[in-house]
This record gives C-alpha cells, structure tokens and sequence, in this order.
C-alpha cells in the first residue's frame, strides 16, 4: 500500500509504507543497547533459518497524508535502561522519517520484546569451592 503523496507542477510523489518501515527499522537498530528487532514467534524463527532478510522486521507503520504512526518491537541488551534506550529509540526513528520523506511522526510507540542475555560473562563456580561453603 502506498502512503499519500504530494502532487508538483511536475506530477505526484508517493512513498510506500514499506520504505517509511525499512527507514524506521534502520533507524531503531542503529541505537546502542537494541540487539535486534523482533517479528515475532514466525518472523524470529524464519530470520534464524536465514529465510528472512526483510528490513522492516519488527516495525508497523500507518502512513496518512501528511503524518505517520509507527509501532517498533525491539529486543534490548541485557543491562542498559529500557526506558532510555526506548526514547532514543523513539528520537532516532521520529528524525530518520521526518528528514528522509517530509512525513510528521504523531506516534512513535517501542515495545520491548526481549532482552538478549548473550553478553553477560558467565561465572561458573567451581564444584569443589560449592562444597566447602
């Protein structure tokens, strides 16, 4: 579906709602502390078979005339604060769409899906030093 565009003396200009979502994904995942963004269930697996290279993953958008909603799961590291890492989130996809295609951002709305745990170092106590306490 494509959003609604402006007309010139030189003809109309649309943009499709999938390039306002490849805009907003770039830009979500670009921000420190978001590992990925989620699809979901189907979309996660599919992309972990390497069946999936879409760049709008785990981003929604509704794209009126002249604004834009957007709804971006992510999946964050373990560790940083979600709240702070969701409004930039939030900074960063609203000014990517607004510079890249002259579309308002009215909503801008992260949902954390997960937290990645990989990056915390694992300590293992030793069986012996479990005893002896």
């Amino acid at each position: 579906m494509e959003s609604l565009g402006t007309e010139n003396s030189l003809g109309s200009i649309r943009i499709a709602d999938e390039v306002v979502e490849v805009i907003a994904g770039l830009a979500a995942s670009e921000v420190g502390g978001v590992v990925s963004m989620s699809g979901g269930l189907v979309g996660d697996l599919a992309h972990m078979l390497g069946r999936n290279k879409n760049l709008s993953k785990g981003v929604k958008v509704e794209v009126g005339e002249h604004e834009v909603a957007v709804d971006l799961f992510i999946v964050v590291e373990y560790g940083v604060s979600i709240p702070e890492v969701a409004l930039y989130v939030q900074e960063a996809v609203k000014e990517a769409i607004e510079r890249m295609t002259g579309l308002m951002v009215v909503e801008a709305n992260v949902h954390v899906q997960g937290v990645n745990f990989k990056s915390i170092p694992e300590t293992k106590i030793k069986e012996e030093e479990f005893l002896l306490k």
